[in-house]
């Protein structure tokens, strides 16, 4: 089995990369070129080119770019593709809405087109979204009505969309993973949970006292990396392409998630979290909460770690990263 994934080098194409290669796959993954190698998630599983046996492949590649794409499909000729890649950070969709449409929703497009042209027989995942629903009200399955609130959404809204109409126009196996958040230690440092825990692991060493943060009341449904990326290979692996929320079915607010952290380093929060408006969204997502009884059902899949364990996994990593930082040595995060 061959697996081309987007994204490889983010926090789920990584978890996914690892999960794959298990299962005996022939991993193959698109890179943005850079001038600077941006592919440290991928050390743990990283093989030398120049050596046999090699079964992950990274190739350089953008999703602006559709000729390339199809060159990259034909080459490779996946039995599965796992679309994670996107501009992913919802605030950040503000200051970029165009960048944002572009990359995540035509390059949406762009893939199904590049899968179309080259002919292949592939089975398609697409990285759907929570923020796709929201301001519509809890808990959300797969009928419930879309209400996206930020650029960001609004481009997934459109991918959706989309895998949805190359299903039923052309026969491609095309399916929707509409996750609810996901969290781990290789979370970006930008996202607000992994502010939190680093933020944490460096008030505890000295290092700072402050962390600045947006709305603390907003609710989310916080579930493991490890745990979604297997529901994602769950999914391509159901005999007919569908739809499935991929969730805990528990909600906390972000100020919850700061009492947990701090307390796990035996932290007051109130002391260290401060408030920056400059943070909040021009339109806010206040209640994600997401129903998962379909995938249990179809697919057998169930959350294996919750909200208190997953914070801890977090500052945990978080506190041996710093530490391994500040003695010279390199930490070990394999959770």
């Amino acid at each position: 089995m061959r697996a081309l994934i987007t994204g490889i080098s983010g926090q789920d194409g990584s978890y996914l990369a690892e999960l794959l290669l298990t299962k005996g796959y022939d991993v193959h993954g698109v890179v943005r070129r850079a001038s600077s190698f941006n592919t440290s998630r991928l050390d743990p599983i990283y093989q030398d080119p120049h050596q046999g046996g090699q079964r992950l492949f990274l190739h350089s590649g953008d999703l602006a770019d559709a000729v390339g794409l199809v060159n990259l499909v034909a080459a490779i000729r996946p039995d599965e593709v796992y679309h994670l890649g996107a501009q992913s950070h919802v605030r950040v969709s503000f200051d970029q809405p165009e960048y944002t449409a572009d990359i995540t929703g035509m390059g949406t497009l762009r893939l199904l087109e590049a899968i179309r042209a080259a002919g292949v027989e592939t089975r398609f995942y697409q990285a759907s979204s929570s923020e796709m629903f929201g301001a519509a009200p809890p808990p959300q399955n797969e009928l419930t009505p879309f209400h996206p609130r930020s650029p960001y959404a609004c481009a997934k809204v459109f991918a959706f969309h989309l895998t949805v109409n190359y299903r039923e126009a052309y026969g491609l196996f095309a399916a929707n993973g509409i996750m609810m958040n996901h969290e781990s230690p290789r979370r970006g440092e930008m996202f607000v949970t992994r502010k939190i825990s680093r933020a944490v692991a460096r008030i505890a060493a000295g290092l700072q006292d402050e962390v600045y943060l947006g709305n603390l009341d907003a609710r989310r449904d916080w579930g493991y990396t490890p745990d979604y990326v297997d529901a994602m290979w769950r999914v391509l692996q159901h005999e007919e392409a569908d739809d499935f929320v991929i969730a805990t079915g528990e909600s906390h607010s972000v100020r919850e998630f700061c009492e947990v952290a701090f307390a796990h380093a035996d932290l007051d929060w109130e002391r260290h979290v401060r408030t920056d408006p400059s943070y909040d969204r021009p339109s806010e997502v206040h209640h994600l909460l997401g129903n998962a009884a379909k995938a249990k059902r179809v697919l057998g899949w169930t959350p294996t770690v919750r909200f208190e364990e997953l914070v801890r996994i977090m500052v945990d990593a978080d506190v041996e990263a710093l530490e391994a930082e500040m003695s010279g040595r390199t930490a070990r995060i394999e959770r």
